[in-house]
């Protein structure tokens, strides 16, 4: 376990692509965030529900971008990479998701891009679903997406499948292989954090 203190650790910025109170993925997500806080990062978990925003629209954006998309970019400024367990929709990730990436990459209130909020900085994602797969199709999706907003992503993924019958609780994950596998995924985060942006968590201390 590393021993940075909590002034000087990495801040991860944590979510689930789903609003549905009884979510796997919203039960998976303390996971990946206690994988990565045992690694020695400071977690902020967030619900997407507490910030609603329409589906982009740049009609919407020309009359000023809403004031939670302004929140998710002060959110996303001030961490240095993201954990994200979502859902499968029809073999991709879901428009929550999307959507909210989409709304945090346009441009932040001094004019420059809002994927510049996301260079340089890592993410960690994970899936579950109750079929087979674990939604393993959803994070081929989303690491592309990541990427493209100039996100690196680890190359650890997990996929827990049969996550009905895993998956009982908020943040408890029945199968021991698979929990420890979801925790290295969260420590990968950090440890590419020290390689890749060594600095970061100096500059939010």
């Amino acid at each position: 376990m590393s021993t940075a203190s909590p002034s000087d650790a990495p801040r991860l910025l944590a979510f689930a692509g789903s609003l549905r109170s009884g979510s796997y993925n919203r039960r998976l997500i303390p996971v990946l965030a206690e994988g990565a806080r045992a690694a020695g990062a400071r977690i902020t978990q967030i619900e997407l529900r507490d910030y609603p925003l329409p589906i982009y629209d740049g009609d919407i954006e020309a009359e000023g971008l809403p004031e939670n998309a302004r929140r998710l970019q002060a959110l996303m400024a001030e961490h240095d990479g993201l954990l994200i367990s979502t859902p499968e929709y029809n073999g991709s990730m879901p428009a929550l998701v999307k959507n909210t990436l989409d709304w945090i990459s346009r441009p932040i209130g001094d004019g420059r891009s809002g994927t510049s909020l996301f260079a340089d900085k890592v993410a960690g994602i994970v899936s579950a679903s109750p079929g087979p797969l674990g939604g393993l199709r959803s994070l081929l999706v989303l690491r592309d997406a990541l990427a493209k907003l100039g996100l690196i992503v680890v190359p650890q993924q997990v996929a827990v499948g049969q996550a009905g019958e895993k998956l009982l609780d908020y943040g408890q994950l029945g199968d021991e292989r698979a929990r420890e596998a979801v925790h290295r995924v969260g420590a990968a985060v950090v440890r590419h954090l020290q390689v890749y942006n060594p600095s970061a968590a100096g500059a939010r201390a």
